[in-house]
């Protein structure tokens, strides 16, 4: 028998999918002194239910895992979308990291940096390596990312110029080639080691807390992620502010964040209250065209 999570008993089926499932609860249970969330699993669980059903026409006495094991899988909440000022604060705030002088404060400037100006999640910017990184083109390329897609991105100047200071001051300080990661490690054994997540992570709690932002999101409070959902909401009503067709442009703008669905792209139009009212005046101007009307 296919037992959830629970302890074999006797005559229970000792199998890969026992032994799978037992291994997601357990590996649940380690996490939750992690990052991940209920919600996390609630997602994962989500994936392997029908597995457990197409299994058990085979093997009857399958259970299928209960849908609410690790409670309810939720929606897609609206983001802290960074200001302006809040983003500068935040790279300001970066760059008076300790110790002066040296490439820790810039190393995160740039990395913040970037993520806010060029849409990236986290784990593709600290994923970069060197040779990703074309100066002379104004260019990043994206490789093999969430969706194992990859990506090459135009950069703005101001951008390009930061990322050249950053390099410039990293080939000082630290061992260089082709391939090492571009963002790395700053101080003792680390030095030149590809920079981890969850040092990002710290170093931007750190910062947050010494800012004191107001949380407008759903959130706990702002994340890294956030200034991901930024550069796409900034992006949308510079748009809108220019005349551009919005739709037209959605297709894009999926392509350089590099969303599986254009859908995932079209959310922001609904779930982020900054554009719910474009969103909102686009429809208005639709039901009051001629050909909206029933003749």
């Amino acid at each position: 028998m296919v037992n959830w999570g629970g302890t074999p008993t006797s005559g229970d089926h000792h199998g890969p999918t026992h032994v799978a499932f037992r291994h997601t609860v357990l590996r649940h249970q380690a996490d939750r002194q992690q990052r991940r969330t209920p919600a996390t699993w609630a997602r994962r669980l989500r994936h392997l239910r029908p597995f457990a059903r197409w299994l058990r026409q085979f093997e009857p006495r399958t259970e299928v895992p209960d849908e609410s094991f690790f409670g309810p899988v939720p929606g897609r909440v609206a983001p802290h979308v960074y200001r302006e000022n809040e983003i500068i604060e935040l790279l300001a705030a970066a760059r008076g990291l300790n110790p002066p002088g040296s490439l820790r404060p810039l190393t995160y400037e740039t990395l913040f940096g970037l993520i806010a100006s060029a849409g990236l999640r986290v784990s593709e910017a600290l994923a970069l390596r060197d040779r990703d990184v074309d100066l002379a083109a104004g260019t990043l390329t994206v490789r093999q990312t969430k969706f194992a897609k990859s990506r090459q991105l135009p950069l703005h100047p101001s951008t390009v110029a930061a990322l050249a200071r950053y390099r410039a001051l990293r080939r000082r300080r630290a061992p260089s080639s082709a391939e090492m990661r571009f963002f790395v490690g700053t101080r003792g054994r680390r030095l030149g080691q590809p920079l981890g997540d969850r040092q990002v992570h710290r170093v931007f709690i750190e910062l947050r807390s010494k800012l004191g932002w107001i949380n407008r999101g759903a959130h706990d409070a702002p994340r890294i992620h956030d200034l991901r959902h930024a550069f796409a909401v900034r992006r949308v009503m510079l748009w809108h502010n220019q005349g551009i067709d919005i739709d037209q442009m959605m297709l894009s703008l999926s392509t350089y964040l590099g969303h599986a669905k254009i859908s995932n792209t079209y959310w922001y139009l609904s779930g982020v209250p900054e554009l719910m009212s474009l969103a909102g005046k686009k429809f208005q101007r639709f039901a009051e065209s001629p050909g909206a009307r029933d003749e």
